[in-house]
């Protein structure tokens, strides 16, 4: 098996537990760094946090207090720890505000923060490193060895983070821990919690169904570069079939009852 060519995925679980249309309440701010996508680039849709973003962000805010704001599912290590490397060097102070959730990748982001917020029925999860993988045993114990630096440094941002011993986080990372907003502070995984009011939620009935449809195609074990090339697939399909008047055709279905019957019931097949 060769080893670079592994890629950290997503949490099932996690990406079910993400609304993407949380967003702050408080009106646009200078030298806020908005984390409300997966973390790594998406090969087919160009989207997604990366590091090469963030730095093009913290070029222009040296110095300057900045606020960043998480609701993410997670996403690729890789990118997670270099972002977090990326925002520790930062001069000027920063505050994150989980919004929704900070999974995975995300939630080691969330640590860099000098001050760390986190709405009262917002989540921060913590779990060992994710990864799909084939071959057969001698393949996968080194996938396993190849993985275990990964969760070692993660556990000891956690762990430098809250004060806990390593131990003990390293016990909830084996269990993909989900530490509830009031349960982060105490634990010492945030400092305080987000006003009730300063949280909205803006209503995107394509994203919220695309965003389940993905989840079932997750829990069948399909890989996010995969899901994300047949979504694509998908809309090019029909943008050529019905013609430009219609690009936006398969967002407009993706809203309809149909479709998001058809994807909750997807979910419940694969449970």
């Amino acid at each position: 098996m060769e080893l670079n060519k592994i890629q950290f995925n997503l949490s099932p679980k996690a990406l079910d537990c993400w609304n993407p249309g949380l967003r702050i309440k408080a009106e646009a701010e200078e030298n806020t760094i908005n984390v409300f996508d997966a973390i790594g680039e998406d090969y087919w849709t160009g989207e997604g946090v990366t590091a090469k973003s963030v730095g093009k962000s913290l070029a222009g805010m040296k110095g300057k207090d900045i606020t960043v704001n998480i609701n993410s599912p997670g996403g690729s290590m890789f990118e997670g720890l270099a972002i977090y490397n990326q925002l520790r060097e930062h001069d000027g102070k920063i505050t994150v505000k989980v919004l929704g959730i900070a999974a995975s990748a995300a939630s080691i982001i969330a640590m860099a923060g000098d001050e760390i917020q986190v709405a009262k029925a917002g989540f921060i999860m913590i779990h060992n490193a994710w990864v799909y993988a084939a071959g057969n045993r001698i393949d996968l114990r080194e996938v396993a060895d190849y993985l275990e630096p990964f969760d070692k440094s993660m556990a000891q941002i956690y762990s430098d983070r809250t004060g806990m011993k390593a131990d003990a986080v390293v016990s909830m990372m084996d269990s993909e821990t989900y530490i509830s907003g009031s349960d982060a502070v105490e634990q010492g995984f945030a400092d305080s919690l987000l006003a009730a009011d300063a949280i909205r939620e803006e209503q995107n009935e394509q994203a919220r169904a695309a965003a389940i449809l993905d989840v079932a195609l997750a829990k069948a074990g399909m890989p996010r570069s995969e899901r994300r090339k047949l979504l694509n697939e998908v809309k090019t399909s029909t943008r050529n079939a019905t013609g430009d008047s219609t690009q936006n055709a398969t967002d407009n279905y993706l809203a309809t009852g149909e479709a998001k019957a058809l994807s909750s019931n997807l979910l419940e097949i694969l449970k």
